[in-house]
């Protein structure tokens, strides 16, 4: 029989994929195109930056912005003929974890090519779709519960329980901001000050506008390719190292910690398969609905202990070429884009730029080799899951 450290290294995803294509699509307002169709033209993106084709394509996973049955319509839609489809739901941390579903499925033999989409209008169509009630709605929902309520009470909690301060909470929208100057898409390109955040009009306190993310159109695509077929490419080769996911909750109120992600599950689960440390990180995607998203994930990922965020993320610390972790250099959700509620693709996207050294000059991080793309799905007050993985360049 094989030893246990056998039986891990058999089932681990470590080596067994590649991220062999990515591509954003650079539109922020689409009212002359349907969300069908803007998944369309990301999955002709990512699929020719990998040099293939749609015929190559065996594998295929969407999320809850694909329109009718998801993988049902949008495989017919795009003329695919897969051997594997997935449609798991899990907000924003979906196109984080489908890139994890995709390896798996490879490293099992399933398919050979999976091409991962998303797109959505939610700047043309602010109230199609949209999630269904969960089963707290009939108790909270009169009230007035909503997720800007839901992150401000992470972010009060967290202030009270460590004295994290506004001031704090703004560098991240500083940082976010110096990055999005450079990218050409991004929907908000000023630069701001923490002055300008902390003068922007309350939202749920302590959260104001510039510490909420954009909405916008747009979408995007990644196609993950089995060890034989990256190799027959020829682009830059984006290992999968490491992944984990995770679901919390407040459990009737028996598991309600409001400074605390499932980050803090997905993150060292990933970080383990990886056979990494925090401190090997070069450069960080991280998911950021609200800037105090971004905290506490980066404290649950260990990058700084529990209660240590704001000082980690003050001060430009997360500004490329500036700080310790250069952090969403393309400009992230909060300056650049947010298609859907599902945002988390392109947290893998910018994460392949850097390790390909495609991304913008001004930002690139020198000698990138190791990335970790994380994301949040749900509300952070409330039920949530986390994805995070660990990408390498080879």
């Amino acid at each position: 029989m094989r030893s246990g450290r056998a039986r891990r290294r058999a089932l681990s995803i470590r080596g067994r994929a590649y991220i062999a294509g990515a591509w954003e699509h650079p539109t922020r307002l689409a009212p002359d195109k349907s969300t069908a169709q803007l998944h369309a033209e990301c999955a002709a993106g990512a699929l020719a930056d990998a040099g293939l084709t749609h015929a190559h394509v065996d594998g295929y996973f969407c999320a809850g912005d694909a329109t009718g049955f998801g993988p049902l319509s949008m495989v017919d839609y795009l003329g695919l003929r897969p051997r594997h489809v997935d449609s798991t739901e899990t907000g924003g941390s979906s196109y984080i974890l489908h890139v994890s579903h995709a390896a798996q499925a490879i490293a099992a033999g399933k398919c050979s090519v999976a091409l991962i989409t998303l797109a959505g209008r939610p700047r043309s169509e602010p109230f199609a779709g949209g999630p269904r009630p969960g089963p707290e709605a009939a108790f909270e929902s009169w009230c007035g519960v909503t997720t800007h309520n839901g992150y401000g009470m992470c972010a009060a909690r967290h202030m009270h329980e460590y004295s994290t301060t506004p001031e704090q909470l703004a560098w991240i929208k500083v940082a976010a901001s110096h990055h999005a100057q450079h990218n050409p898409h991004a929907m908000l390109r000023d630069v701001v000050t923490v002055e300008d955040v902390l003068a922007s009009p309350m939202i749920s306190d302590p959260l104001r506008r510039l510490d909420c993310c954009v909405v916008s159109d747009g979408g995007g695509a990644l196609v993950v390719v089995a060890p034989e077929v990256a190799r027959s490419l020829s682009r830059p080769l984006v290992a999968v190292r490491g992944a984990g996911e995770a679901v919390k909750g407040p459990r009737g109120g028996r598991g309600l910690d409001l400074t605390t992600s499932a980050a803090g599950v997905s993150g060292p689960l990933a970080f383990a398969e990886a056979g990494v440390a925090p401190a090997d990180i070069d450069y960080a995607s991280i998911y950021d609905s609200f800037t105090v998203t971004v905290l506490i994930q980066l404290e649950d990922l260990g990058f700084c202990a529990k209660g240590e965020g704001g000082r980690f993320v003050a001060d430009g610390n997360l500004i490329a070429g500036v700080g310790r972790l250069p952090f969403n250099t393309d400009g992230g959700g909060l300056c650049s884009n947010h298609p859907t509620n599902r945002g988390g693709i392109t947290k893998v996207i910018e994460a392949v730029r850097q390790l390909r050294g495609e991304a913008h000059p001004a930002v690139q991080v020198p000698d990138c080799r190791l990335a970790v793309a994380t994301g949040i799905g749900g509300n952070l007050g409330l039920r949530h899951g986390a994805a995070t993985l660990i990408l390498e360049r080879q």
